[in-house]
């Protein structure tokens, strides 16, 4: 069974981040895409400290679709330097691993 990915992202606001959940599972380079509530992120930029409300993606996908999906995020994404972090998935529910295979297939 290929390696599953939990992939995240964050979004400025609800409709962007509904947009690319929903491009990214239409495409087949994601099986899921939960859209978090709107959280504080607080983060270094420009030589500053910044605090704005985004809304954070959990994606789940395959190792073999992870170059593809973040070249995905990248493109529609309106930050100059997206998150896009992926951590692996190493215990989880057979029938839902699977699953996430069987939607992610090329």
């Amino acid at each position: 069974m290929p390696e599953a990915l939990l992939v995240m992202t964050t979004m400025p606001d609800e409709n962007s981040a509904k947009a690319l959940a929903a491009q990214l599972v239409e495409g087949g380079l994601a099986a899921c895409v939960n859209v978090g509530s709107p959280a504080t992120s607080v983060y270094h930029w420009d030589g500053q400290v910044k605090q704005d409300t985004e809304r954070l993606l959990t994606i789940k996908t395959t190792v073999d679709r992870y170059a593809a999906l973040e070249n995905a995020i990248v493109e529609r994404h309106p930050y100059e330097l997206p998150e896009v972090i992926a951590v692996p998935i190493t215990h989880g529910l057979s029938a839902y691993l699977a699953w996430i295979e069987q939607c992610t297939k090329n």
